[in-house]
């Protein structure tokens, strides 16, 4: 009996994860679309683990975190402007964050990878991974925190 309850037990919370539930990135053609090989010719070994493969880059490893200079932050796979200097703020997570997004120019999925639901940031053009989106940023701005791995940006200073 107890085999029986366990099984359906089981049953029920593979039922509650299933692909019908997740927006496979695949599914949506964006406007700079690449082979896999082309991408992995184009980028470094770790910007294609983060944009191509959903990776994380370790904490406080990117020289991003710390730059305050003015000038936008673009898309390393495609260069496509995703967050303004005048957005960023130091959240002490490790990671460049920012209040907001450059309107039109990211998406959202949600990433199920650590067993619950989180808000995925993609750029709009390639579908390159960003990072995740939280609700503990800045009470006096939007609240919102867009925790980016910095591999996953270039830098263009405003001058």
């Amino acid at each position: 009996m107890k085999q029986i309850v366990l099984i359906a037990l089981c049953a029920m919370f593979m039922s509650c994860n299933t692909k019908a539930q997740k927006r496979e990135k695949e599914e949506t053609i964006f406007p700079v679309t690449k082979t896999e090989a082309e991408w992995k010719s184009e980028l470094t070994e770790m910007e294609y683990y983060v944009l191509r493969e959903a990776g994380t880059e370790r904490a406080f490893t990117s020289e991003l975190n710390k730059n305050y200079e003015p000038g936008t932050y673009v898309c390393a796979a495609c260069q496509t402007p995703l967050f303004k200097s005048e957005h960023k703020f130091d959240s002490g997570t490790g990671w460049p964050s920012f209040d907001r997004e450059i309107k039109g120019n990211v998406m959202y999925d949600t990433d199920y990878k650590l067993g619950y639901g989180r808000t995925e940031e993609l750029c709009a053009s390639c579908g390159g991974h960003l990072g995740h989106i939280f609700n503990d940023g800045p009470k006096d701005t939007t609240g919102k925190r867009h925790c980016i791995n910095g591999v996953a940006l270039d830098f263009i200073p405003k001058n």
